[in-house]
């Protein structure tokens, strides 16, 4: 599958939202069904200071989504938060897998950041392999995170760490 990946426009905001309204991915994220169209319009619009918002495309179409928001804390700008999603559909083709490389690589390579965290529901496997993949480790659980579909959920976080910030802290 040809797979490119690049930084999301205005005009992308109906297929992010597309993604996000999937089934998979409601239930994979905080996201709630039926989103108003002018929900992710504001979000590619207007960034939160400290955002990076990637997407994959396959055959002229969007089919993945992830974003980068750099902590803007003074004490804490060595780390950032991912948020991701692949269109319903799309799963096990490598587009999970193209998104993260580009986000590690945008993240250690350019903007200094030494720790990347995430949050993923425990139920959520295919999801956890990928990061696990990507070199993320579970850190801790959180018990009824979040209320998904009637009933509540536990989520896991987690983080991959580069060693140059390990390093840095036993010095």
């Amino acid at each position: 599958m040809d797979i490119t990946i690049r930084h999301s426009r205005q005009d992308d905001a109906e297929a992010v939202k597309s993604i996000y309204s999937g089934k998979q991915a409601v239930a994979g994220t905080l996201q709630l069904p039926h989103v108003a169209d002018s929900l992710w319009q504001e979000r590619l619009q207007k960034p939160v200071p400290g955002s990076y918002s990637l997407v994959a495309e396959s055959g002229g179409k969007v089919v993945g989504h992830i974003a980068l928001y750099v902590n803007q804390n003074m004490r804490r700008r060595h780390s950032g938060y991912i948020g991701m999603a692949v269109l319903d559909g799309h799963n096990g083709q490598g587009i999970g897998t193209a998104l993260m490389r580009e986000v590690i690589d945008l993240a250690e390579s350019w903007l200094n950041i030494t720790r990347l965290e995430l949050t993923v529901f425990s139920d959520n496997i295919s999801a956890r392999r990928l990061y696990e993949k990507s070199g993320f480790d579970v850190e801790g659980e959180a018990r009824g995170f979040a209320f998904r579909d009637g009933e509540f959920v536990d989520a896991l976080y987690m983080a991959r760490v580069t060693e140059k910030s390990i390093d840095n802290g036993n010095e």
